[in-house]
C-alpha cells in the first residue's frame, strides 16, 4: 500500500498559489497569515514528508539545466540512505535535474523520483551527497509505483503533497490525492492564468479527476479570517 496522500496549500479565495501576488486582507498582513497558520496547521497533519515537483524544490537545491539522459531505459534498483529519522523530502525528477550536495536538506531526508533513463553517473553523485532515489519506470511517471517503495523502505504511511498546480494536477488526474487541505486567505488574486491548486495538463473537454468526488471533512475559522478545509477524495464518485 502506497502512502496516504494529503495535498496542503495556502491559497487566496479564488484559489491561487503566489502570495507575492496577494494583498494584505482588511485584518493582517498576508505574510503573516501564512506564517502564522500553514506549517502550525502541516504539523496537525501528521506526515512522514512532503513531496513537491522539480520546480519547487530547486528552491532549495540546484539544477543542471541540461542533464544527461540514457537514450533507452535500463532496468534500475532503487537506493535508500540511512534517513536517521528525519522527515522525508521528496521531488519528482524524472529526468534527474536537481544537484543536491551533501548538507542541503539538513533536517530533512531528501528522496528523488526519477526516471529509468538517468545515467550511473548522476546516480553516483546521488549517492555521495547522501541523497536517496527510486524508480517510477522508463518515463518516470509511474508515480504510485515510487510512493509505495518509498513507503515501504521508511515506513511512512503519510504524506503531505504541496507542489505546484502541476504537479498537484499530476497526481490528482492519476488518482494519488487521498484527502485537500486547504486554508485559504482572506485576499484574491484575480488574474487569468495565474497557477492555482490543481492544473492538471490536458484538453478543456478531459475531466482529470473523472470518477473521483470530494466529502467535506472538516472546516473551521482560524485566526485572521483564515478558512482551513479538509475534504477527503471519494473514488468512483458519479454525478
Amino acid at each position: 500500500m502506497r502512502p496516504k496522500i494529503i495535498c496542503h496549500m495556502i491559497t487566496s479565495l479564488d484559489g491561487r498559489l503566489l502570495p507575492s501576488r496577494w494583498s494584505d486582507s482588511a485584518d493582517a498582513k498576508i505574510w503573516d497569515l501564512i506564517e502564522a497558520h500553514y506549517e502550525p496547521v502541516a504539523g496537525e497533519l501528521n506526515a512522514g514528508g512532503w513531496v513537491v515537483g522539480r520546480k519547487t524544490m530547486v528552491e532549495y537545491i540546484g539544477q543542471d539545466e541540461h542533464p544527461e539522459l540514457l537514450g533507452t531505459a535500463m532496468p534500475r534498483a532503487n537506493a535508500f540512505a540511512d534517513a536517521q529519522g528525519k522527515h522525508l523530502a521528496i521531488a519528482i525528477d524524472p529526468q534527474g535535474r536537481l544537484r543536491p550536495k551533501p548538507g542541503d536538506m539538513e533536517d530533512e531526508h531528501l528522496v528523488l523520483v526519477l526516471s529509468e533513463r538517468v545515467p550511473n553517473t548522476t546516480l553516483a553523485k546521488l549517492t555521495q551527497a547522501g541523497v536517496s532515489y527510486v524508480f517510477a519506470g522508463p518515463d518516470g511517471d509511474r508515480v504510485e509505483q515510487a510512493l509505495e517503495a518509498i513507503g515501504e523502505a521508511f515506513g511512512v504511511d503519510r504524506l503531505l503533497l504541496e507542489g505546484g498546480g502541476v504537479t498537484n494536477g499530476a497526481f490528482w488526474a492519476a488518482g494519488l490525492i487521498d484527502e485537500f487541505s486547504v486554508l485559504i486567505c482572506p485576499t484574491l488574486d484575480g488574474l487569468k492564468g495565474v497557477p492555482s491548486i490543481v492544473d492538471a495538463m490536458g484538453d478543456a473537454d478531459q475531466l482529470p479527476g473523472e470518477g473521483q468526488g470530494l466529502r467535506l471533512v472538516s472546516s473551521e475559522v482560524l485566526d485572521g479570517g483564515v478558512v482551513w478545509l479538509r475534504h477527503e477524495v471519494v473514488r468512483a464518485f458519479r454525478h
